[in-house]
């Protein structure tokens, strides 16, 4: 009598070392995420050239710029239920082509209504793309290294908003911001083909949709080796959901606590986040510096960040998660009080500037590492766009309250110490989500 050997994905990938095919995912999946974030701060680059050539006020010129953001916040919430009915790979590529489409229908605009309508589109297709690549890739990476590859992959995010300032730079002199537009809305088009060539679906979604063992098995045989048995009873332990939408899961009683702190963390992490990178440059400059000196110190925080992710992705994978993220919190409290107190002709004053940096976006891209593993296969993509589209609406406060703060005569001190209260709040929430259980290996 012949017997079908059983074999788990998850416990395969977890088992074995990093192949050459799932280096290939994490390029490619960091490519994605760069032009994600090139077409995310592209604006902010062309908005003086707009502005000047339509004759129109920088207060205008506000409902271009906070229309992708909105459209990010609604692609995100979008997207994650429908990756989880219909697969991680079809919802990548379908974002991929949507922002990359509307970005370069970008260059065609002639007024401000248009420029907004094509940037919230834009936007939808940015906010989708980011949650799809983080569910996709975590779920081809073996566990003791999944956090700090990806935070490897998330630096991309912030090489493309660098990159799109260099190409800004050499484009906008001979061409104008149209072209900038249609170039940056062309690479992620030209890319798509490979894509759809080398990205695989996540076998753990295929298991979980109960598709054929001979697609199962070829697919991770293509992603981890050519030694994985054709014929077998393909599984995936972990954990069942309870309730069939992915949506109502989140919030049943088998998930709530774990996802209202999610939410409640994301949202004041960006909150702080996008207060500091966007209202820094206007407060530094207000105490008395230079502009060109407050943009290169504000330029610090984003570099801080950048080395703050890997380091925090590290211990991720060394110490219990959610311990390294709160802690990283913390620490982004105490040197955004030290700053507050600091003055900005101090040589002390980038350091802390660019540690603020390194524990609150470290701490914020540990969270996207941190979110896949909450969640089983069936409702992952939901949780962790959900997460992301929550989020989002922390970052247009924030920008909301800095305005709001400066209107009210706020000065630097204390714009800056206030923000001490959230990320506080930030590293409570998340420590809440496990307090009193055992963390769920269910990835």
């Amino acid at each position: 009598m012949n017997t079908v050997q059983s074999l788990d994905v998850r416990a395969t990938i977890n088992g074995r070392g990093m192949s050459g095919y799932q280096w290939l995912l994490l390029v490619l999946c960091f490519l994605i995420v760069a032009t994600d974030g090139m077409d995310v701060a592209i604006m902010g680059f062309l908005a003086p050239a707009i502005t000047k050539e339509w004759g129109i006020s920088k207060a205008a010129f506000g409902v271009v710029m906070s229309a992708a953001p909105i459209g990010l916040a609604i692609g995100a919430l979008l997207v994650g239920p429908l990756s989880d009915r219909y697969g991680r790979k079809k919802l990548l590529m379908s974002s991929i082509f949507w922002f990359g489409l509307f970005s370069l229908l970008c260059g065609f605009a002639t007024d401000v209504i248009t420029l907004s309508v094509l940037r919230f589109l834009t936007g939808l297709g940015l906010g989708a793309a980011m949650p799809t690549t983080t569910t996709l890739l975590s779920e081809y990476l073996p566990e003791k290294s999944r956090s700090t590859l990806l935070a490897v992959m998330f630096t991309g995010f912030n090489l493309g908003s660098a990159l799109v300032g260099f190409g800004a730079a050499a484009i906008l002199p001979d061409h104008g911001w149209r072209t900038v537009l249609m170039v940056g809305g062309a690479i992620p088009l030209a890319c798509l083909p490979f894509y759809l060539w080398l990205v695989p679906e996540s076998t753990q979604f295929l298991v979980t949709k109960k598709f054929p063992a001979e697609r199962i098995a070829r697919t991770l045989r293509r992603v981890c080796g050519k030694d994985i048995p054709q014929a077998a009873a393909y599984t995936n332990s972990e954990q069942a959901v309870k309730e069939a939408a992915p949506a109502r899961a989140l919030l049943s009683p088998q998930f709530r606590k774990t996802t209202l702190s999610l939410w409640a963390t994301y949202f004041m992490g960006l909150l702080v986040i996008y207060l500091l990178s966007g209202w820094l440059p206007t407060l530094i400059k207000d105490a008395g510096l230079p502009i060109e000196r407050a943009a290169n110190i504000t330029a610090l925080f984003q570099l801080g960040g950048t080395v703050g992710a890997l380091f925090v992705g590290f211990f991720m994978d060394r110490w219990v998660p959610n311990k390294v993220i709160a802690t990283a919190y913390i620490g982004g409290a105490a040197f955004i009080l030290i700053l507050a107190s600091s003055s900005v002709e101090s040589s002390l004053f980038v350091v802390f500037v660019l540690l603020a940096g390194f524990c609150m976006s470290g701490a914020q891209t540990g969270m996207n590492a941190f979110a896949p593993s909450c969640y089983p296969t069936a409702v992952r993509a939901t949780g962790v766009s959900w997460m992301l589209g929550i989020g989002r609406f922390g970052s247009i406060s924030g920008s909301f309250l800095g305005g709001m703060l400066l209107t009210m005569g706020w000065g630097f001190s204390s714009v800056i110490s206030i923000l001490a209260i959230p990320a506080t709040l930030a590293a409570i929430a998340i420590i809440a989500a496990t307090l009193g259980r055992k963390r769920q290996a269910i990835a």
